[in-house]
């Protein structure tokens, strides 16, 4: 005897014409894989693109400090034939005035440059959240150079001598507190992360199974 030739009867609801698929991989909606945003490359060249910018915005965050920081005055004297420079108010909170200028223009800063970072890269990874506190850091220290080059000059005594004595003179541009660095990056990282968690793009929902 021989084995019938006829074919196997098709399951229920399915035709003997249909030809079987494998479904579609785990977590990927209908098989397609997708890329999960603009790629490593292009990443990298934004962030190195970003890094560039913000340490170049930093010239402008150093004329700012310069200009809206105020001047501790020094009074230049002259004692046994030698000059001698003190503060001509010792009770005045110039100098700290100097470093909260430095540090709420690195927070307004870090504000602007996260929400300008976040509106045109909405889809970013982390090499564009390094190279926003990366870059941040820098441009903190080319303000910082920046404000103490345009400043009045360090040598103390010759200012004094140059202004004569007794006449009121303005102190070096000096970052007392070096912590006020940090003010514009923590800044950029704090106001971006609430930006990607309130209005970043959300991860697909994954289909029921």
């Amino acid at each position: 005897m021989t084995a019938p030739l006829t074919p196997p009867t098709p399951p229920h609801n399915q035709s003997s014409n249909d030809v079987w698929q494998a479904p579609p991989p785990a977590g990927m909606p209908g098989g397609v894989y997708e890329q999960d945003g603009p790629g490593m490359k292009t990443e990298l060249r934004d962030a190195a693109v970003i890094t560039v910018a913000m340490a170049l915005v930093g010239v402008l965050f150093g004329l700012l400090w310069w200009w809206l920081a105020p001047h501790v005055p020094l009074v230049g004297d002259v004692v046994e034939d030698n000059w001698v420079v003190y503060l001509k108010d010792s009770e005045g909170e110039q100098a700290a005035g100097v470093d909260g200028t430095f540090a709420l223009l690195g927070l307004a800063f870090g504000l602007v440059s996260a929400v300008v970072v976040f509106l045109l890269r909405r889809r970013g990874g982390v090499p564009l959240v390094v190279a926003l506190g990366l870059g941040a850091l820098l441009g903190s220290v080319v303000a910082w150079r920046l404000g103490v080059w345009l400043g009045p000059t360090s040598d103390v005594l010759a200012h004094a001598k140059a202004a004569g004595k007794g006449v009121t003179f303005s102190a070096p541009l000096k970052l007392g507190a070096k912590g006020a660095l940090l003010a514009w990056p923590l800044g950029a990282l704090l106001v971006h992360l609430g930006l990607t968690a309130l209005f970043g793009p959300r991860d697909p929902e994954l289909p029921a199974p």
